[in-house]
């Protein structure tokens, strides 16, 4: 567009040479000329103007021109304050987010994710995949384990734990795990009756052993094991079951509320960390779970049509279909951006700030001269047009005069 607008100009004064040399050979030359000259000067008019807003005309250093690379600080910070006062401030965001169902847009997403989004997902598939094998694994696993241990340090366990056996068994779901155990327990007796029988039989009395009531007592005794777990397993309000569910219940109470307890609890998990083996587990896991994702984003296809796929299809159709979960996850997208934007808006506009005013001055000039350059060359034509219909109108009114 450059090349158009100058070609122009220069068409100008060539219709301005040739107008002014034959312009007593008939009356329109005169419109010609003064077409053409009108022409030129606005055309330069308008190149000089577009060209003062990024660097000085023909190099020369005149007062207000290279208006942009001069005043580059000023205009990052302008640009900083422009962002955090009209789109980083949280009643902005709120108001924003409010009108947008980004659940739906999520689900519609999950849901077909092929559907015009290949290249979206290509090539965020190829970014995670360029990070992961150009980083150091050595240094990103010790980054991730890092984090991963830090957090489990600073999270109170306890609490947690009590939290979620409180809620198992409000809900019923330690039943299954109650009668699994007496299952066990009872797998374990039968498979150690040899071993149970020869220990009661060495404890016993030389009375007993000479009698052969030893042998009585220890099938007694495993029939009568074996009595009490059939029945604790059948009979819903058995006293040892409900022996067990008190003592369930009371061990959820003092993880949350016995501070004893609780401090247990935190030694333990700090054994745990410090233990080398749960380093070699972290080890382990991050190698595991790096390979993983490394054939996931180099295949997304195959990703996405495996398992992972369905589950992402479902939970996209879920995201479309209930409101509630729209509602849920609307208000939490909603919070989470507004939490952003209150907590980090300042630090986002103030890199964008400092990487404006970082730029050289010949950067700035080329990326902004870059992003708006054809409308910029249009002025100038359009400024050669309607110079030149301006000096059509005033010859004509010369004349009419």
């Amino acid at each position: 567009m450059r090349i158009v607008a100058t070609f122009l100009l220069v068409l100008m004064a060539v219709l301005y040479a040739f107008s002014r040399r034959y312009e007593g050979l008939h009356p329109a030359v005169g419109f010609l000329r003064a077409f053409a000259e009108a022409a030129m000067v606005g055309g330069l008019a308008d190149w000089f103007a577009v060209t003062a807003l990024f660097r000085h005309p023909l190099g020369l250093p005149i007062p207000h021109t290279a208006i942009i690379p001069e005043n580059k600080d000023r205009i990052a910070d302008t640009m900083a304050a422009f962002l955090q006062t009209n789109f980083l401030t949280p009643q902005v965001v709120a108001r924003r987010m409010g009108a947008v169902n980004s659940a739906a847009a999520m689900g519609a997403f999950l849901a077909d994710p092929r559907a015009g989004e290949s290249r979206l997902r290509d090539g965020a598939a190829g970014l995670v995949a360029d990070v992961l094998e150009s980083l150091d694994p050595e240094e990103l696993g010790g980054l991730a384990k890092g984090a991963l241990k830090a957090q489990l340090e600073r999270l109170e366990l306890s609490p947690l734990l009590g939290q979620l056996l409180g809620a198992a068994i409000a809900d019923g779901r330690h039943m299954p795990v109650i009668e699994s155990l007496i299952r066990k327990a009872a797998e374990t007796i039968e498979a150690n009756e040899p071993l149970i029988q020869a220990t009661i039989h060495e404890r016993a009395n030389t009375i007993l052993r000479w009698t052969g009531l030893d042998e009585k007592l220890a099938n007694a005794i495993l029939d009568g094991l074996y009595k009490l777990l059939a029945e604790t397993l059948v009979v819903p309000d058995h006293p040892v079951r409900r022996k067990i569910e008190d003592g369930l219940a009371a061990l959820a109470h003092d993880l949350v509320h016995d501070a004893e307890m609780r401090a247990r609890v935190e030694r333990m998990k700090t054994e745990v960390l410090a233990n080398p083996a749960f380093a070699r587990w972290l080890d382990a896991l991050w190698e595991r779970g790096r390979t993983r994702l490394l054939q996931i984003v180099r295949n997304p296809e195959g990703a996405l049509g495996g398992q992972l796929g369905a589950s992402l299809a479902e939970l996209g159709l879920a995201l479309q279909r209930d409101e509630r979960l729209q509602r849920v996850v609307n208000r939490f997208a909603r919070r989470t951006l507004v939490g952003v934007s209150t907590r980090y808006g300042a630090q986002i506009v103030r890199l964008v700030s400092e990487t404006v005013k970082r730029w050289d001055a010949r950067t700035v000039t080329d990326r902004i001269e870059g992003a708006v350059g054809r409308d910029l060359q249009f002025i100038r034509i359009n400024g050669t047009l309607v110079g030149g219909l301006v000096g059509l109108l005033l010859h004509a009114v010369d004349l009419a005069l």
